[in-house]
């Protein structure tokens, strides 16, 4: 049986007709283009005084708007491989650092006792930046392992590409307020 493109054509649109129709039912969730579920900082927070940030384990997004709420930008991230390693809730941003190195935690220590501390360089997991949260050992950081990005991949912290890091750890400052979800 072949099937011509005007019959591939065809059934496609009535999947997304029939999926559109049989989801008319169901409470609608905006996505973008990308895929990545959009998100409105009033979902979230009581007021955009200050940068914010969302950071969805869901759609492996970040999302962030300025304090005037007049930039909105999305970056694709990474983020813990098990619900157990996602810490959910609200922070803030307490310190950041351009070429961070990295210390395995307590509990990796104890799962992988041959890991040991790594300097900043292409060898340091938390890439170029680090932008850390006010829960101890979770970290917004960047990576030099760019197949991380999209997928579940981490012990606990919010990857993003080394690029994206860069531009979000220029765009928020000490007390920017961060919520993962």
């Amino acid at each position: 049986m072949t099937i011509s493109r005007r019959g591939l054509l065809g059934a496609a649109f009535a999947t997304t007709v029939l999926g559109t129709a049989a989801r008319a039912n169901t409470p609608s969730v905006r996505n973008n283009v990308s895929s990545f579920r959009m998100q409105d900082w009033r979902d979230h927070f009581d007021a955009l005084d200050r940068a914010t940030i969302v950071a969805d384990t869901t759609s492996r997004a970040l999302h962030f708007w300025n304090a005037g709420g007049t930039d909105y930008r999305i970056f694709p991230t990474s983020v813990p491989i098990s619900d157990e390693l996602t810490k959910r809730g609200y922070t803030e941003i307490v310190r950041k650092k351009v070429g961070p190195s990295w210390t395995p935690t307590p509990s990796q220590r104890e799962r992988y006792p041959d890991w040991k501390p790594i300097p900043p360089g292409p060898d340091n997991p938390l890439g170029t930046h680090a932008m850390y949260l006010g829960w101890p050992a979770y970290i917004i950081h960047g990576t030099h392992d760019t197949r991380k990005i999209g997928r579940r991949s981490s012990d606990g912290c919010i990857g993003l590409f080394n690029e994206n890091i860069a531009e979000l750890f220029d765009l928020c400052p000490i007390g920017t307020q961060v919520r993962v979800i």
